[in-house]
C-alpha cells in the first residue's frame, strides 16, 4: 500500500484539496502567493501601534 499524498482540507489560496508536502497549500505556487502576500503587508497581525524610540513624550 502506498502512503496518500493528499490530506483533507482545502487551501487557503485557491479552495483545492490541500497536498501533504504544501500543507495547508495545495501547490508550491500556491505556498508562494502567500508568502508574497506577507511580505507585501497585505496580511497584517492586528496589535496596538508601537512608538519609535525618537517618539520621547517627555521632550518639549
Amino acid at each position: 500500500m502506498t502512503k496518500s499524498t493528499k490530506s483533507a482540507g482545502k487551501c487557503p489560496q485557491c479552495g483545492k484539496e490541500t497536498v501533504q508536502k504544501y500543507r495547508p497549500f495545495c501547490s508550491i505556487r500556491c505556498q508562494q502567493l502567500d508568502l508574497g502576500k506577507w511580505f507585501n503587508e497585505s496580511y497584517v497581525i492586528p496589535g496596538e501601534e508601537a512608538l519609535s524610540t525618537n517618539d520621547n513624550e517627555d521632550d518639549y
